[in-house]
C-alpha cells in the first residue's frame, strides 16, 4: 500500500508535538510541585539563578527546567535580557491555584496514570476491574485540586441556581447527601455556602473520607460530615438534595445507586447529577476533549465500574440519552439537563 507523503508528514509532525507534550508531563509536575511556576509569576522577569535562589533548587536544572516551558509556551523568553516571566495568562493556569483555570492538577492525574500502567496492563488481558483505591495516590490528590478549579467555578453561582427551588432550599437550611464525595471538595464548598444545611458526603474509600474530614476542620465548616459507606448503603432518608459530582459513571451498578438515592430522598427532593460533557454518538465526541475523556475512561473509569458488582461500566463518555436511561429506570419520573459546561453536563432529576 503506497503511503500519501503529505498525509504521512502531517500526522508524523502532530505525533512529535503530542510526544513533546507527554515528556513535559513531569516536568509540570515538577514546577507545580517545587513551588517554580508561582515564584517566577510573583517575582517577575528572572534569570534561572535567581529562581534557583527563591525555590531551594540547582540552579542547572532550574535553567533546562525554564528553557523547555519557554519552547512550550507556559513561560516567556526574553533573549534580551537573558530572564524569564509569566504572563498574566501564564500565570492563572499555571501559579493560581484558587483560581477559575488552573491545570498543573491534571497534569499530576495524568502523571498517576502513567505510573498505573502496569495495572491497566494486565485488566486489558484479563477483563477485571482496578478498584478506585488501587491507583496511585497522586491521582487522588490530583483529582481534589482539578475538581476544586471546576466545581469552584460554576457549581454555587451556575449550577445550584439551575436547580428548581433548590437555592431557596438551602438558604433555609435543607438535607443533603454528597454520594461519592472523595476528598470532600463539593460537600465543604456547598457546606460554607449554605451553613443552614445540613451536609453528609459519602465515600467506600477510607482513605478519601479521612482527607475529607480534614478539609472541613482546615474549612471550619461544622455543618459537614463524612461517612464511609457506598452509594448503595449510605445512610439516612428524607434528603432534600441528593448530588452525584463527576462519579455515578464511576459505579458498578449506576441504575441500583440511582435506585437507592430515589427512595432517599424526600418526595419532593431534586437528584442533582454532574457527569463529563459527551454527544450520544461516538462521532459527536471526535474532539480534544472527548480524546482527554475516553483516555480517562480507558485508564480509571471503565476499569473502577468494572471492579465492582454488575460491572455497568457507562465510560465517561456515555452522554445524556444513556444516562436518562439510567435515571429513568431508577425509578426517577423527571429528568432534565439543567446547564453545561465545556467539561460537564449538570442533570436535574426529580422523583
Amino acid at each position: 500500500m503506497q503511503l500519501d507523503t503529505k498525509k504521512l508528514e502531517a500526522l508524523l509532525g502532530r505525533v512529535a508535538g503530542e510526544l513533546a507534550a507527554a515528556m513535559g508531563t513531569p516536568l509540570v509536575v515538577l514546577g507545580d510541585e517545587l513551588g517554580l511556576f508561582k515564584a517566577l509569576a510573583q517575582a517577575g522577569p528572572s534569570s534561572p539563578a535567581e529562581l534557583a535562589g527563591r525555590t531551594g533548587c540547582a540552579e542547572r536544572y532550574v535553567r533546562e527546567w525554564l528553557c523547555a516551558q519557554a519552547a512550550a509556551g507556559y513561560v516567556e523568553y526574553d533573549a534580551g535580557t537573558e530572564r524569564f516571566s509569566m504572563s498574566p495568562e501564564q500565570a492563572a493556569v499555571f501559579a493560581n491555584e484558587n483560581g477559575p483555570a488552573f491545570f498543573p492538577a491534571a497534569f499530576e492525574m495524568v502523571a498517576a496514570n502513567v505510573r498505573d500502567a502496569a495495572k491497566v496492563r494486565a485488566a486489558f488481558k484479563t477483563g477485571q476491574g482496578i478498584g478506585w483505591h488501587e491507583h496511585d495516590p497522586g491521582l487522588f490528590r490530583g483529582f481534589e485540586r482539578f475538581f476544586r478549579t471546576v466545581y469552584g467555578s460554576h457549581l454555587l453561582g451556575e449550577w445550584i441556581p439551575a436547580l428548581e427551588g433548590v437555592k431557596a432550599r438551602l438558604e433555609e437550611g435543607a438535607k443533603v447527601a454528597d454520594v461519592g464525595c472523595g476528598h470532600g471538595v463539593t460537600t465543604v464548598m456547598m457546606a460554607r455556602a449554605f451553613p443552614r444545611s445540613a451536609f453528609i458526603g459519602f465515600d467506600y474509600h477510607p482513605e478519601s473520607v479521612e482527607r475529607a474530614r480534614q478539609a472541613a476542620r482546615e474549612a471550619k465548616v461544622s455543618n459537614a460530615a463524612f461517612e464511609v459507606a457506598t452509594a448503595k448503603s449510605f445512610s439516612g432518608s428524607g434528603y432534600d438534595l441528593v448530588a452525584f459530582f463527576d462519579c455515578l459513571h464511576d459505579m458498578g451498578d449506576p441504575v441500583g445507586a440511582a435506585r437507592y438515592a430515589c427512595r432517599a430522598l424526600r418526595s419532593d427532593g431534586t437528584l442533582l447529577l454532574v457527569e463529563p460533557n459527551a454527544g450520544d454518538r461516538l462521532e459527536d465526541n471526535l474532539n480534544p476533549i472527548g480524546r482527554l475523556f475516553y483516555a480517562a475512561s480507558t485508564l480509571v473509569c471503565t476499569p473502577c465500574s468494572l471492579a465492582q458488582e454488575v460491572g455497568l461500566a457507562l465510560g465517561t463518555q456515555a452522554g445524556e440519552k444513556r444516562l436518562r436511561e439510567v435515571i429513568t429506570e431508577a425509578g426517577f419520573r423527571q429528568f432534565r439537563r439543567a446547564a453545561a459546561t465545556p467539561f460537564n453536563l449538570v442533570f436535574e432529576a426529580r422523583p
